[in-house]
């Protein structure tokens, strides 16, 4: 069995030990994994994460089991989707002990063809997540939903200096990178200027907010979604204290929901998780924003294989003398283009429109340049 042989990596969380007095009732998740919880059947796994030594000195280090127990209150309206929580990975004597056994965990459950959400812990654990698909030399796509752009070499704290590490290793399988929700007075401009160098996507929380439905694509193409809860403005988060400003509940819950339907992301880790929730307000969040990616996998189950034509329509476009397909889903509205090698890529409506008003797409000219 997948769980017997992840034991001496992984602490089983029961899921009646965290119930309240009166138990969990009929319908919520903690009660149905209470009853039914089976890794090894399951196509969703949750996987708690308590690694904080990357963040350096944190005054209140919350547990992920502060999250897990919000979202075991909430009902299970997704029956469709066998969801299994695996538990905690085990913290390691050192940090790079824990970020081989995180490693080690989410490998061997993608391996099984689980898909996997991590909660808890600080976001230099992506280090780990990325490790799992390195591990085979799978090359992926990947996204991370942050306010600060975590790229500075020189700063000594882990999860301020991650991105360096997941974009330049070498041998590097990072094909495509995409910033999502960062906050300009955070960053330093050059800095911008070498990721739009690399051809890697920014988006700012002001265009995340006008134009959703253009970030979806980047999120729906990347095997690994990375998000610290900084980019949700404090008001939705309280123990965030970086920033008033940012994403608000809704807008993270939509983009969690765009990152379960994706039939690509294997992985989604949320970290950050870090001061003083006195009211469990930031961990209910969370909660809700895990609650949303499950209610994205049960919509994934009812979407038909972009090879299957016939749930789709089709739309030719003549673009600068380049002839372009485009497919949309008649599920879920959602729009993927043809490339000249004959792949398809996630785009949006947008990118159709320009097309038809006979410009090539931003999109498809920054794929055909990092090809």
């Amino acid at each position: 069995m997948l769980i017997s042989a992840l034991s001496a990596f992984l602490e089983p969380v029961n899921p009646n030990d965290l119930a309240e007095d009166e138990g969990f009732l009929n319908g919520q998740i903690g009660s149905y994994l209470a009853d039914d919880n089976q890794v090894d059947t399951a196509n969703l796994v949750l996987l708690g994460c308590n690694e904080w030594r990357g963040a350096g000195p944190v005054a209140h280090k919350n547990d992920a089991n502060s999250i897990r127990q919000k979202f075991y209150q909430l009902y299970h309206w997704h029956t469709e989707v066998a969801l299994a929580d695996a538990g905690n990975v085990k913290v390691g004597a050192t940090l790079a002990d824990s970020y081989a056994a995180l490693k080690t965990v989410v490998k061997e459950l993608l391996q099984a063809g689980k898909k996997v959400l991590v909660f808890g812990g600080s976001h230099d654990n992506t280090i780990a997540l990325y490790a799992a698909f390195a591990h085979d030399g799978r090359v992926i796509e990947a996204s991370v939903i942050d306010a600060l752009i975590d790229l500075d070499a020189d700063n000594p704290i882990a999860s301020r200096n991650f991105l360096f590490h997941l974009l330049t290793s070498e041998p590097n399988f990072v094909r495509h990178f995409s910033l999502i929700g960062f906050q300009s007075y955070f960053a330093y401009p050059r800095l911008l200027e070498t990721i739009d160098k690399l051809r890697f996507d920014c988006y700012r929380v002001g265009r995340v907010q006008e134009k959703m439905d253009d970030i979806e694509p980047a999120i729906r193409s990347s095997q690994l979604l990375s998000v610290d809860i900084n980019a949700l403005a404090h008001a939705y988060a309280p123990v965030n204290t970086l920033s008033p400003n940012g994403l608000t509940g809704q807008d993270m819950c939509k983009l969690m929901q765009y990152a379960g339907m994706s039939a690509t992301n294997g992985v989604t880790g949320l970290f950050g998780f870090a001061g003083n929730d006195s009211q469990g307000l930031t961990a209910m969040q969370l909660a809700q924003m895990m609650w949303y990616y499950l209610d994205g996998v049960q919509k994934l189950a009812h979407e038909v294989p972009v090879e299957n034509r016939d749930g789709y329509n089709e739309y030719h476009t003549l673009c600068a003398e380049v002839d372009t397909l485009f497919l949309q889903s008649r599920n879920t509205n959602r729009w993927w283009m043809q490339m000249p090698d004959g792949s398809f890529m996630a785009c949006s409506y947008a990118d159709y429109q320009a097309a038809s008003n006979n410009e090539l797409p931003e999109r498809w000219l920054r794929a055909q340049e990092r090809m």
